[in-house]
C-alpha cells in the first residue's frame, strides 16, 4: 500500500531536521465472529494530515514513558477507551512520513469485547470500525492520483465508508492484514 512512485529520498529522513516520534495504536476487538478496529477521521485544520483518516495516535509527550505509554495515553485521550483495559501485544513497522516530518510507531493492543469509543470532539469528528475481513477485501482497495508538490504519487488506498485511508495509514493495516495471513 505504499505511494508510487517509491522515491528513496520522499521516504528518507533529513539528517538536519530529526523526525519526531508519534505511537498509534492498531486496537483490535472482536464483534460478530469477526475482529474490528477504530480509525478516526480527523477534523479539517491548517495541518499535514487535516481531514484524513487515521488511527488513534499522535506525538510523543515530555510525560511519556515510552512509545507504548504514547499510543495508549492518545487512544484514551481521542477515543476514549481506558488504558487499563488494552492488552498491548506488539509492534509494527516503524513508517517516516515527510508531510509532518514524523516517524510512526505502531503498537498492537487487544479489548477482549467492543470498547466503547467516546470521540474527543476536538479532535475526532468521525470514527470508521472496518473489519479484519472488510481490509482483506480487494475490492475495497484502489488507486488514486494523488498530487503534493513537488511530488505527484499513485496512491493506493481501502475504501472504508465512503473514506479514502491511505498513506501511513494503508501501509500499517495492510502490514497487519499480511502478518495475520501469514499466522492463519
Amino acid at each position: 500500500m505504499a505511494p508510487r512512485p517509491i522515491d528513496e529520498k520522499r521516504f528518507s529522513e533529513d539528517p538536519n531536521n530529526p523526525a519526531r516520534p508519534g505511537g498509534v495504536m492498531v486496537l483490535l476487538y472482536p464483534e460478530n465472529g469477526d475482529i474490528y478496529l477504530p480509525l478516526t477521521k480527523r477534523p479539517v485544520y491548517r495541518g499535514a494530515h487535516s481531514g484524513q483518516i487515521s488511527l488513534p495516535g499522535g506525538k510523543v509527550e515530555k510525560n511519556d514513558r515510552d512509545i507504548v505509554h504514547t499510543a495508549l495515553r492518545e487512544t484514551q485521550e481521542e477515543i476514549g477507551v481506558e488504558n487499563e483495559s488494552i492488552e498491548v501485544i506488539g509492534q509494527l513497522s516503524e513508517l517516516f512520513i515527510i508531510a509532518s516530518n514524523f516517524k510512526v510507531y505502531p503498537t498492537v493492543g487487544v479489548v477482549r469485547s467492543q470498547p466503547e469509543i467516546v470521540p474527543d470532539t476536538r479532535e475526532v469528528i468521525r470514527v470508521l470500525t472496518p473489519s479484519l475481513t472488510e481490509l482483506r477485501d480487494t475490492n475495497r482497495r484502489s488507486t488514486k492520483t494523488m498530487h503534493f508538490p513537488p511530488y505527484t504519487i499513485e496512491s493506493p488506498y481501502f475504501d472504508i465508508d465512503g473514506e479514502v485511508v491511505w498513506g501511513a495509514t494503508a501501509m500499517i493495516l495492510s502490514e497487519l492484514v499480511h502478518l495475520i495471513d501469514e499466522i492463519y
